[in-house]
């Protein structure tokens, strides 16, 4: 089991994956070039010879290109948006004279074409001050874009109140097959570039296109995936269902890649865009529909066109953000003029100036086809996203999601166990369909460039250069060196110093699958230099489901034991103790206990992410007291004598209930790093220590765990956290819920950054911590900040507590009384209120830096206690 609540991409990061190289690859770089969905009529109409028309289109005064143009034929519903460059390739049939170029602010352009031709034409586009943010009125004066009396306002607000019915959620029953297709490539790539000479070996990788056209001329595939499913819904309860029929991977080596988790990272990334949902899931983060309740406050509308040679007549409605840095979209949408006032079509982009990080556009076509109802359902959607870390220049990364929706049946009740059960389920044979099936089943022939990406991924790791590239790449992010059957690591935890042990090394590693799937086994050894002690860890897990321990879902048996240091109260996400960079802390950093632990682990995990672990540990800690330099003892008072313990010794019995549903989580090679969500996650955990097997101590210990991220819309999200415990029976200090501390300069969202090393412990205690990310919403409309796209963040977190009458030392001498340094106390009790603690920080520095300005507001009389810091976190995210 695994610590919860990671917070975005920074968890990637931390959890040092292998195969971040390949994620960050796929996230940062490319250029789309969106398209409307053909008309059908005209598709299956058109002339071997088609008309083509392609050019650049310009702001006639600035000369500066024009991005997200709509290109169109006139009469028709084939069009194309021009990229970001203000490139536009559009092709029709004979019949097809006219193409219409229209864009907010702008006059529409007209040209005249002859039929089965192609046409260089480039367009300058003037403004239209009748369609721009301030017009001119008789007055002379300048009146700023209002929502009253404004048409298209009305409009909006007339499909926002649509929306309901409108929605397939509305329908009792409903039901649809769905195909997608999801593809991401190296893009933008310069001749020079694919002729280098480390890719002579890879050249079958490389596609070729019209230069013109997405992505540029060189491409060089990365990752492919489609699925085949049947999605069920049912109104009351609400309950959606897929079932995956087909599932074909590009799949890379699993000791280089989590290709589940691969996949649960880019659906978080790439998820269904529902136009009536308030706020459309992109990239981790929610930007506002514009036709969401709030859209009018947030969106300036306009009336761009009115579509009359079609059935029903259409409105095209243009929208664009009040605040062209807030997380919102741009676009078009058109509407359906037959009572319904539903979507008929929809162009979605963002502005070049919003505070998205490495996204130089974006945009997502879609389509929607009247059922036998009369209603209108979502036929296709086509997202595609331009990854890039520079604005302009450079390849990037070119990443597309298609969908496509059909065989609708509405209010059409199944059985009641065809709702039943986890929200996804993958059939057993979904990952044997053959070529011949996928052929058959497949709604769209897949691309020539495209068909062969399977083959060519699968050819590409048999070339010896690419697995030593790969295995440099593990070392380098992951910390591991493979010698097949066994690995060494992680690196990052080689060495380390502390004033205790002084300079420390370690060295370890475990097996790999290649020595077996089911027996794991991992150990280390580490010496102190100043202790002179040699510490050790000695491991050997039993998968129970023949599957590798750490995929999903986990089954295993696992025995363990350890003899190593341990500061009380340090709880760390995502990095081991032993990392380097955690040898740098503020104050005094002289506690430390040396514990062996033996341990017996049992964890059972299901479809619906639900789990369960029982545990058997014994576990004897002795602190490293003044004799080694600590300044932690064990001491208590008999017969009116002190009396020094020289170890606390315990048996427990444990066992912990864990269910985050639809969890998504990115496997790694030393942790499971959840992908946030909107779903809660719920721990429970009890523990019973008994008198046996060299157990002191009987008690039992109660905690519970609920952790969520809200999603406020343009107010960004939070983070909440809350917890609670209670301990039954009367124990020493060491034994009792020591609350977690950080002493580091690194900000940890999970622990108290002022709190000094087992400052205080509780055998009772309810905690809420809050982190709140605004994604930008103030600092984007500060004109000297917006360009620089920080973010603001607040957090707060609060902890009450405290100790009963028979586990404070003061009441009774027999007890662990609370050690002091110096002859003052450093461990206290939180009996006289709660800890509390707040933050403010600036994210987003250089797209990955976090800085948080902490300060302490209470108990702010104890020694060494810093009332005030700086903490750092490295953070990527979109």
């Amino acid at each position: 089991m695994n610590k919860d609540l990671p917070t975005n991409l920074k968890t990637l990061l931390l959890a040092n994956s292998r195969s971040i190289l390949l994620l960050l690859a796929v996230v940062l770089m490319a250029a789309p070039l969106g398209t409307y969905a053909q008309d059908n009529a005209a598709a299956t109409t058109a002339p071997a010879t088609p008309t083509v028309i392609k050019g650049v289109i310009t702001d006639a005064k600035t000369k500066e290109t024009l991005p997200a143009v709509t290109v169109t034929f006139v009469g028709t519903t084939i069009g194309v948006s021009a990229d970001n460059n203000g490139n536009y390739l559009l092709k029709g049939n004979g019949a097809n004279t006219q193409v219409k170029f229209s864009f907010i602010g702008y006059k529409s352009v007209f040209v005249t074409l002859t039929p089965g031709q192609e046409l260089v034409k480039n367009i300058a586009m003037s403004e239209d001050t009748h369609l721009l943010n301030e017009v001119v009125v008789t007055s002379g004066k300048k009146v700023r874009y209002r929502n009253k009396d404004n048409p298209a306002v009305e409009l909006i607000r007339k499909v926002i109140a649509h929306k309901k019915q409108n929605r397939i959620e509305n329908y009792d029953y409903a039901e649809y097959h769905q195909y997608e297709k999801m593809i991401f490539a190296l893009s933008n790539l310069s001749e020079k570039f694919k002729n280098k000479n480390m890719f002579k070996n890879y050249q079958f990788l490389f596609r070729q296109q019209d230069s013109t056209q997405i992505g540029g001329k060189n491409l060089l595939p990365l990752y492919m995936e489609e699925k085949l499913s049947h999605t069920f819904l049912r109104k009351q309860p609400y309950t959606k269902k897929q079932f995956i029929e087909a599932n074909k991977q590009v799949k890379y080596d699993e000791s280089f890649i989590d290709n589940q988790g691969l996949t649960a990272y880019f659906n978080r990334m790439y998820q269904d865009i529902d136009i009536y949902d308030n706020n459309i899931a992109l990239l981790g983060n929610q930007l506002l529909s514009p036709i969401a309740d709030a859209a009018p406050s947030v969106y300036k509308f306009f009336i761009t066109d009115t579509l009359k040679d079609v059935t029903p007549n259409l409105i095209e409605l243009s929208f664009t953000p009040r605040s062209t840095t807030d997380l919102l979209f741009e676009g078009k949408i058109y509407i359906t003029m037959d009572g319904n006032y539903a979507v008929e079509r929809a162009a979605l982009s963002v502005n070049k100036n919003i505070n998205l990080n490495f996204v130089r556009q974006m945009q997502a076509v879609l389509a929607f086809d009247k059922g036998a109802d009369a209603r209108y359902h979502l036929s296709q959607s086509d997202l595609k996203i331009d990854f890039g870390l520079s604005k302009n220049k450079g390849g990037g990364i070119l990443g597309e999601r298609v969908v496509m929706l059909s065989d609708y049946a509405v209010n059409v009740p199944r059985p009641a166990k065809t709702y039943e059960g986890p929200a996804e389920v993958i059939a057993p044979t979904a990952a044997d369909k053959g070529d011949e099936y996928w052929n058959k089943n497949r709604p769209d022939t897949l691309k020539a460039s495209e068909a062969s990406i399977y083959k060519d991924i699968d050819s590409l790791q048999t070339i010896p250069s690419f697995k030593r590239t790969m295995d440099i790449v593990t070392l380098v992010l992951a910390g591991y060196k493979s010698y097949g059957p066994f690995e060494v690591g992680p690196v990052n935890t080689f060495y380390n110093f502390n004033p205790i042990e002084g300079f420390r090394l370690r060295l370890g590693g475990r097996t790999t699958t290649a020595l077996s799937k089911r027996y794991y086994f991992e150990t280390y050894g580490a010496y102190g230099f100043k202790d002179k002690k040699f510490k050790y860890f000695l491991s050997g897990t039993y998968s129970l489901n023949d599957k590798s321990i750490y995929a999903f879902p986990q089954s295993y048996l696992r025995a363990s034991y350890q003899h190593d240091t341990k500061i009380p109260g340090q709880e760390l996400q995502f990095v081991q103790e032993d990392n380097f960079l955690l040898s740098f802390k503020r104050g005094a950093n002289d506690i430390l206990t040396y514990n062996d632990v033996l341990r017996f682990d049992y964890v059972r995990e299901f479809q619906n992410h639900f789990s369960y672990k029982f545990e058997l540990k014994k576990w004897n800690q002795n602190p490293a007291g003044p004799n080694l330099g600590g300044a932690l003892y064990f001491q208590n008072t008999v017969n009116g004598q002190p009396n020094t313990v020289s170890s606390v010794n315990t048996t427990e019995l444990s066992a912990e209930f864990r269910y985050a549903p639809n969890e998504k989580f990115y496997q790694g090679k030393l942790y499971r790093t959840p992908i946030p969500d909107k779903y809660p996650i719920f721990t429970l955990r009890y523990q019973q220590g008994v008198k046996a097997l060299g157990g002191n101590y009987h008690y039992e210990n109660f905690t519970g765990n609920i952790t969520k991220r809200f999603y406020l819309s343009q107010l960004g999200f939070a983070d909440v956290s809350t917890e609670g415990g209670y301990i039954f029976g009367k124990l020493p200090f060491p034994l009792l819920d020591i609350h977690h501390a950080n002493q580091s300069y690194a900000l940890q969202l999970q622990s108290y950054n002022l709190m000094n090393f087992l400052e205080f412990v509780s055998d009772h205690y309810a905690a809420i911590n809050i982190d709140q990310n605004f994604n930008g919403y103030i600092f984007n409309k500060i004109p000297l900040l917006k360009k620089l796209k920080l973010r603001e963040v607040v957090s707060y977190k609060a902890l009450w507590g405290g100790l009963r009458a028979e586990n404070n030392p003061a009441n009774d001498p027999s007890l662990l009384q609370f050690p002091e340094r110096g002859g003052k106390p450093f461990v206290y009790s939180l009996n006289n209120g709660p800890y509390m603690e707040g933050s403010v920080g600036i994210a987003n520095i250089f797209k990955i830096l976090r800085v948080d300005y902490v300060e302490r507001f209470s108990y702010l009389d104890h020694p060494e206690t810093s009332k005030h810091g700086i903490r750092f976190l490295v953070v990527l995210q979109f």
